[in-house]
C-alpha cells in the first residue's frame, strides 16, 4: 500500500496558522511524525494562500525536506506553484497532485511532468465535470491513461483517483468508487489507484468508522494507494490486516513485524 501523508496541508485548520506563521517548527514536526509513522510520501499543499502560493509552497517543501527524506506529492490547483515546487524538490521522484483530462488542466500540468519525470495523480473528471457513475469515470481514467502513456509517462507513474465523494451525499457514491477502481485495475494493473480516503465520510459522524471500513472494501477491489493520516494507528492497522488478508503481505511478515513493534492496534 502506497501512503500519502495528509497532514502538511493548508486546508486543515491546526495547520493553516502554522503556514501563515512560516512556523517550521510545527511543519517539520508533521514531516517527521507522517515519515516515522510509515508514509511513503507527504502531501504538501498552500494552496489556501492564493496571494502568494508559489512561495509558501516552495517554503513547505524546504522545511519538509531539511527534516526528512520522504518524497513529495506536490498538491496544487496552481500550474506556477507545482512547477516552483518541482524546482525546489530535492527528495527524489515526486507526485504531481494533479491531472484531470480538462483541456485546460491536462494542457497545462502535462509539460511539468514530463520535463520533471514525476508521478502523477490523475482525477477521473473532465470538461463536463465529475461523472455520477463507475462507467463515466472508467471512460475518463481511459482517455487519461492513454494520453499520458502516449506522452511517455510510464504506467506505473500514474495513480488513478477515481473520484471519492461524500456518501451522506449520494447513496451511490461508495458504489460507484469501488466498482471504479475493480474496473481499472482489472484493465491497468500496472497503474496505480491513489484516493483521498476520508472524503467518503464527510459530513457523517464517527468518520473513522466509515473510513476504515472502506479502506478494506477499496482494498479488496484494487486500491494500492491513498491519502491519509499515517498517524493514525488504527487505519494504519486496518491495512496491514487487510494486506495480510488479500495475501499482498507473504506469511503475514509485515502484519507480524508491526505487532512485535506495538504498531498494530485493536
Amino acid at each position: 500500500m502506497i501512503i500519502i501523508g495528509e497532514k502538511i496541508n493548508s486546508t486543515l485548520k491546526a495547520v493553516r496558522p502554522a503556514i501563515e506563521s512560516y512556523d517550521e517548527a510545527v511543519i517539520a514536526g508533521l514531516a517527521k511524525s507522517q515519515a516515522e509513522a510509515g508514509a511513503d510520501y507527504l502531501d504538501v499543499n498552500a494552496g489556501m494562500f492564493n496571494q502568494d502560493e508559489p512561495d509558501r509552497l516552495e517554503w513547505l517543501i524546504n522545511t519538509v525536506q531539511s527534516t526528512v527524506k520522504t518524497p513529495l506529492a506536490i498538491d496544487s490547483p496552481s500550474p506556477a506553484a507545482i512547477e516552483r515546487g518541482l524546482k525546489a524538490n530535492k527528495n527524489g521522484k515526486p507526485i504531481v497532485n494533479s491531472i484531470t483530462d480538462e483541456k485546460k488542466r491536462f494542457g497545462e500540468i502535462l509539460p511539468l511532468i514530463l520535463k520533471y519525470k514525476t508521478g502523477v495523480i490523475a482525477l477521473c473528471m473532465d470538461d463536463s465535470g465529475m461523472p455520477e457513475d463507475a462507467k463515466g469515470r472508467v471512460l475518463i481514467a481511459r482517455s487519461l491513461i492513454g494520453k499520458l502513456t502516449k506522452e511517455g509517462v510510464p504506467i506505473s507513474d500514474i495513480y488513478i483517483d477515481p473520484l471519492v465523494r461524500p456518501i451522506g451525499t449520494g447513496p451511490h457514491y461508495g458504489i460507484a468508487a469501488l466498482d471504479t477502481i475493480k474496473a481499472v485495475k482489472s484493465e491497468y494493473p500496472d497503474a496505480h489507484i491513489a484516493c483521498g480516503l476520508s472524503n467518503i465520510s464527510f459530513g457523517l459522524p464517527a468518520r473513522k468508522l466509515i473510513n476504515q471500513t472502506f479502506l478494506v472494501a477499496a482494498m479488496a477491489s484494487g486500491m494500492d494507494g491513498a491519502i491519509l493520516d499515517p498517524m493514525d494507528k488504527k487505519i494504519m492497522s486496518f491495512i496491514y490486516a487487510s494486506e495480510a488478508l488479500l495475501g499482498i503481505d507473504d506469511y503475514c511478515g509485515e502484519y507480524l513485524g508491526r505487532y512485535r513493534e506495538g504498531l498494530i492496534e485493536f
